[in-house]
């Protein structure tokens, strides 16, 4: 069980990057915090972006928060969190994590490979 939030941060940024190999682009990449981004034009929801957010970390005073924008992102997205990740939400996109224990680091990363199934067959990566 991981409580060191730099660890905890590190931990999950791993998980992170290779999407950047994959069609994201890290617009943020820093020791406290990391962002990947589609920058493919696409439309959502009838609009034009000439981006799209995917997943993020960043250590805060309190906890260490991993951003998933997929959840809310479109219909079929939502609820493709586990229960106890689920329990970690806070708002619409941000998890608080305080404490990552192999368990939860599974949670986030099939989260991740099923977010990423989504952008690719909306053509949004």
């Amino acid at each position: 069980m991981k409580t060191d939030f730099v660890e905890i941060f590190q931990t999950i940024r791993a998980s992170l990057q290779p999407y950047a190999a994959n069609g994201f682009t890290a617009h943020t990449n820093s020791d406290t915090a990391y962002e990947l981004w589609s920058e493919k034009n696409v439309e959502i929801d009838g609009k034009n972006r000439a981006e799209v957010y995917f997943a993020g970390v960043e250590i805060l005073e309190d906890y260490v928060a991993f951003y998933f924008m997929s959840e809310y992102a479109e219909e079929e997205i939502k609820g493709i969190s586990n229960a106890n990740l689920l329990e970690l939400l806070e708002g619409k996109s941000c998890f608080h994590i305080k404490e990552l224990d192999d368990i939860l680091l599974e949670q986030i990363t099939d989260m991740l490979a099923k977010g990423f199934t989504i952008y690719k067959q909306k053509g949004w990566v």
